[in-house]
């Protein structure tokens, strides 16, 4: 039988399979992979239950929470998971708030899901939130591969004005196996347009 403390360790295993570190100066080819510099603003990007690569190996199974917050400065998540996805295997929002972090869940479906316009907006103002305090968010999907990948991007468009294209091979540079779909492509078109025309209107 297993004990709970092991259920409690394996529900908490979500461990991040890739960190990017964003220098609001950064340009396409100056994303990086590794802890965050001086001002760069850290998206850490993951999947639960994936192994992570070498260059953020060692952290103890179930502790993630704990090492998100203290050695990556973590205050803020965002779960791309439909609820039943994490429900043994991540935090629940309440876990989150007492390990003094907030979730924003933006339900996407699994595998043929697209971010709608409305959440990518979200998630961004969200990221940008706790880039103004000088904190680090964590995004994360199932795989780290689609709809997370797809948030991630949308970040970059909006904050460094790149076009989408320009978003996924920047992330594709550090995760190559990342898989942003024609439908998921087209939804960041749809939203690299409006913060084009936002930013015209500004002018």
């Amino acid at each position: 039988m297993v004990s709970e403390k092991k259920k409690e360790r394996k529900r908490l295993d979500c461990r991040p399979s890739c960190r990017f570190s964003l220098s609001t100066t950064a340009h396409p080819g100056a994303v990086s992979s590794g802890a965050s510099l001086g001002p760069s603003f850290s998206l850490v990007m993951g999947a639960p239950g994936v192994t992570p690569p070498p260059q953020v190996r060692g952290w103890r199974e179930g502790l993630l929470p704990g090492r998100l917050v203290l050695d990556e400065n973590v205050r803020g998540v965002i779960t791309m998971n439909e609820e039943y996805e994490t429900r043994f295997l991540c935090n629940t929002s309440k876990e989150w708030k007492k390990a003094g972090v907030e979730q924003l869940r933006l339900s996407t479906v699994d595998m043929t899901g697209v971010p709608t316009l409305a959440n990518l907006h979200r998630g961004v103002q969200f990221a940008l939130k706790y880039q103004s305090l000088g904190q680090c968010v964590y995004v994360h999907c199932k795989a780290g591969r689609s709809r997370s990948a797809t948030m991630v991007a949308a970040y970059l468009i909006q904050v460094h004005n790149w076009s989408p294209e320009e978003a996924v091979e920047a992330i594709a540079k550090i995760r190559s196996h990342i898989s942003i779909r024609p439908n998921q492509l087209q939804v960041l078109k749809e939203f690299h347009k409006e913060i084009t025309a936002r930013a015209a209107k500004s002018n």
